[in-house]
């Protein structure tokens, strides 16, 4: 018999943020997120939680748990965009549909009790958190910042009735191919017809000042993107401390107006999967020795963020820091990239299919549906 109970306690909340630790253990893709940062965005330090709502839910059969769900409202979300939408995140099961559709029940009539009349996901409270499950190619790399799935996870919510509601592709590719000339020739055409200039970050605390207008860009970029609302002040504090620590400032391009006004973006980490492996969730003893170490030595990285304003959109100032990264990797041997999900059809992604060699890398998606 299978029981479904929301978290309650530490104890509770412990055996949640472990639950995909224990089911993927010996899945070589997966990567195991740092107990620590689980437990800032699931309990009440989490700022998203002053404009939403969650329940955190664990699945039990025979004494053990067997599954985990978080259903979540993000009340800014649905006002920006017009719709009354539970969410379903953090939703890891055993390869049992009656424990899936349990699961999913308890966010159907979590959503139901608070009004809404649609659910979709998997989604964070954020679109800074993981979100959306791989569709094709499962066991492809995943990275720090994204969400493992089996397949049998797409096979049950698509028995379930659910339907694609947007899809994200994420690629490959060598991050030491030489910049076009082409590329290189535009670039500068570019860059001398705007006045636009890279900025140079030598030392990590010269970055924080130009933080807060990433974020805000970052903002700005993205406010038209599937479900995407602005970050609130108290938000971008946490995600500046969560992300900055971790960028190589070889990897920190900035590409600025004459003014000194940020119009376009892109940051990248070192390769930490083996690391984050290695700890297991924890940083202690030892986990934080094999992060530090990883972030010292890599041949690896992983474009985490990277946009430009919408006025400065269609202008080339994607190509600009991409060269720039692409510069960086032949100077410090990077062989090879990897990119976060990238919505498809936007400009980032239309620049890597057309000007430089790419290879797919996997397709995501969210699902949904009426309640």
């Amino acid at each position: 018999m299978i029981t479904v109970k929301p978290v309650s306690g530490r104890g509770d909340l412990r055996r949640f943020i472990a639950f995909p630790n224990r089911l993927f253990k010996d899945v070589p893709s997966y990567i195991p997120a740092l107990n620590f940062d689980e437990r800032n965005l699931l309990t009440d330090r989490n700022p998203s939680l002053e404009h939403c709502s969650r329940e955190l839910y664990l699945a039990w059969r025979d004494g053990k748990v067997v599954g985990r769900v978080a259903a979540i409202i993000n009340r800014t979300v649905n006002e920006h965009w017009n719709k009354k939408a539970v969410r379903f995140g953090w939703f890891d099961f055993v390869e049992d549909y009656d424990v899936f559709t349990a699961l999913l029940d308890k966010v159907v009539e979590y959503g139901r009790e608070h009004g809404m009349d649609e659910i979709e996901g998997p989604f964070g409270f954020t679109d800074m958190d993981k979100e959306c499950w791989v569709i094709d190619n499962f066991d492809a790399r995943q990275n720090i910042s994204t969400l493992y799935n089996p397949e049998y996870y797409v096979r049950f919510i698509e028995r379930a009735g659910y339907e694609i509601k947007c899809r994200w592709q994420q690629y490959s590719m060598p991050a030491n191919q030489p910049v076009p000339d082409k590329v290189a020739r535009l670039n500068k055409l570019i860059m001398e017809k705007y006045n636009l200039h890279l900025v140079k970050v030598k030392r990590r605390k010269d970055i924080y000042p130009h933080a807060y207008k990433f974020f805000e860009a970052i903002n700005s970029s993205f406010k038209d993107l599937y479900d995407f609302v602005p970050m609130t002040e108290k938000e971008i504090e946490v995600y500046i401390k969560e992300y900055i620590p971790f960028v190589n400032l070889n990897f920190v391009q900035f590409v600025e107006d004459e003014n000194d006004n940020l119009v376009g973006f892109g940051l990248s980490i070192p390769d930490l999967n083996a690391a984050y492996k290695k700890a297991n969730g924890k940083l202690f003893p030892f986990g934080w020795y094999h992060i530090l170490r990883a972030f010292r030595k890599f041949d690896t990285i992983d474009l985490l963020l990277n946009g430009v304003l919408p006025e400065w959109q269609k202008r080339g100032v994607h190509s600009i820091y991409y060269s720039d990264m692409n510069e960086a990797a032949i100077r410090y041997d990077v062989h090879t990239a990897y990119t976060n999900p990238q919505i498809i059809g936007n400009e980032a992604v239309k620049i890597w299919e057309t000007q430089y060699h790419t290879t797919p890398l996997m397709q995501r998606a969210v699902f949904g549906k009426k309640l």
